[in-house]
Formats: structure tokens, C-alpha cells, sequence
């Protein structure tokens, strides 16, 4: 049986856009089966929006981005909404951070991102952290 992991956007983008961490990532990975919140797509999206307006990237690159986002096998996970509002207001995180800890909690697997916030509170919450091979 393979791992499950749940991924983040920084780690979704970070691969994506061959940032340093890319081969680590890809490491860490293999193998697993990949794991996301519903609201992964829509971050991935605004992330992209937030590089164009910021002149990190065109358009046209962005739209090949999200192309490349599509056919990355990923499975989506369902999450309690009340629950995961719970979980921001007891670790003082935003709601997109308490979905990822609520899927890692619900598929009971560990997270990978490379977001240290994200990290603090997920451990905080008992949601183990997958290592990226160095």
C-alpha cells in the first residue's frame, strides 16, 4: 500500500515552478499517493495571480502552470468545515491552513509543506510533518 501524504500549495508550486526545493520535494514524494483540501486548486490560482500582478510571471506561463497543476495526480479529500474553523481559532491559523491539518488528521497521514507557520501549528495539532530529503 502506498503512503498518503497531504500536500500544500507552497510545496504544489515550489514543484511546479522547479524552485530549489523541487528535487527534495520530488524525493519526499515518490511513490505516495498525494493528497488535498478542495480548496488546493483555488490557492494554486491565486498564488499565480498574486506572481503575475507581481511581474514573476506572464499569463501565458501561468496558464502552462496550471495546465502542468491538472495533470498532477492528487486526491481530494474532504474535510469538516465547522471542525477545521475550530482548529484555525484554537491555533490562531487562517481556515486554508486548519483544511490542510484537517485532511492530514482525516486520512491520519502526515503534511508536507514548506510553509514553517503551517509547520508550528500542525505539530501543535499532532499532524506529523514529512521531512524533505536534503
Amino acid at each position: 500500500m502506498a503512503t498518503e501524504i497531504v500536500v500544500d500549495t507552497s510545496v504544489i508550486l515550489a514543484a511546479l515552478l522547479s524552485e530549489p526545493e523541487k528535487a527534495g520535494l520530488v524525493a519526499a514524494t515518490r511513490g505516495a499517493t498525494l493528497s488535498v483540501p478542495p480548496s488546493v486548486p483555488w490557492e494554486v490560482g491565486n498564488a499565480l495571480s498574486s506572481l503575475i500582478r507581481r511581474r514573476r510571471l506572464t499569463a501565458p506561463e501561468a496558464r502552462r502552470v496550471v495546465r502542468a497543476f491538472e495533470r498532477i495526480p492528487l486526491q481530494h479529500v474532504d474535510i469538516d468545515p465547522g471542525r477545521a474553523v475550530q482548529v484555525a481559532a484554537e491555533l490562531g491559523v487562517y481556515a486554508y491552513d486548519a483544511y490542510l491539518i484537517e485532511a492530514a488528521r482525516a486520512r491520519r497521514c502526515g503534511l508536507l509543506t514548506l510553509d514553517h507557520g503551517l509547520m508550528r501549528a500542525a505539530q501543535t495539532a499532532g499532524v506529523s510533518l514529512v521531512e524533505v530529503p536534503r
